[in-house]
């Protein structure tokens, strides 16, 4: 009867390790796209041993040894976030939009207004993914959406002017939040912060991200790394409809 205890209880522990290793790596596309490249490079090793490629072979292997020292250092942010959140429940949004129409219209009037006045915005729409990690080092608001509201976060000089705002469904969740800036080759080198930001909070999560250039009044909705220009109502309304059901 021990034995068979002993059995269960292994299997149990070994089932949590991989789950969490699963959820680490599979939760972030960053993380995940590092993951991809770490399994591509022990095929490699494992390859060069199989054929006998000797100097393949040292060379990979010396590479495969250091490994797990630069995941913890290069991923040591997302692994303590991950251990912060290990054993909290997450923040159900199954099924969770902007909400109304009426939302809708308050965060699309207020990009037009302060794109017209050449002021700078970042705005973040949550859906699925939740975005409380930022929003917990934010200035939490929980306030309904409003034109005014929006327009007056983001006027210049200002306490928070420069963070993004959060939106889930109908509410403000958040003012003030700083995002890890994406290092993405794509982008314009000449790309502003914002629109770097927004890249980066896109590339980890399913959220869609209005940026307003202060430089140009240009507006650009980010979603999955894809940036729009979307600078009249119509264009903004189609893609927000789009992405938010």
């Amino acid at each position: 009867m021990p034995e068979i205890l002993s059995i269960v209880l292994d299997a149990y522990l070994l089932w949590i390790i991989v789950y969490f290793i699963l959820t680490f790596f599979l939760g972030s596309k960053r993380v995940f796209r590092i993951f991809l490249v770490i399994l591509f490079i022990y095929i490699l090793t494992w390859v060069a041993g199989l054929l006998n490629l000797q100097i393949s072979y040292q060379i990979l292997d010396y590479v495969s040894y250091w490994i797990p020292l630069f995941v913890i250092l290069v991923l040591s942010p997302d692994i303590r976030r991950s251990f912060e959140s290990a054993w909290v429940s997450e923040t159900a949004l199954e099924g969770m939009t902007i909400g109304s129409q009426e939302t809708k219209t308050h965060v699309v009037e207020a990009c037009m207004y302060l794109s017209s006045q050449n002021i700078g915005a970042l705005i973040t729409i949550e859906k699925y993914n939740s975005l409380d990690q930022y929003a917990e080092r934010a200035i939490i608001m929980n306030a309904k959406v409003s034109k005014e509201l929006l327009i007056n976060i983001f006027i210049p000089n200002t306490p928070l002017h420069d963070g993004a705002v959060i939106i889930r469904g109908d509410e403000i969740r958040c003012a003030g939040a700083y995002y890890v800036l994406s290092e993405t080759e794509k982008h314009d080198k000449t790309m502003g912060s914002r629109h770097r930001a927004a890249l980066g909070i896109s590339e980890v999560s399913d959220s869609l991200t209005i940026v307003v250039s202060e430089e140009t009044g240009t507006i650009t909705i980010v979603v999955e790394g894809i940036m729009i220009k979307a600078n009249d109502r119509e264009k903004m309304y189609e893609y927000i409809n789009m992405y938010i059901k």
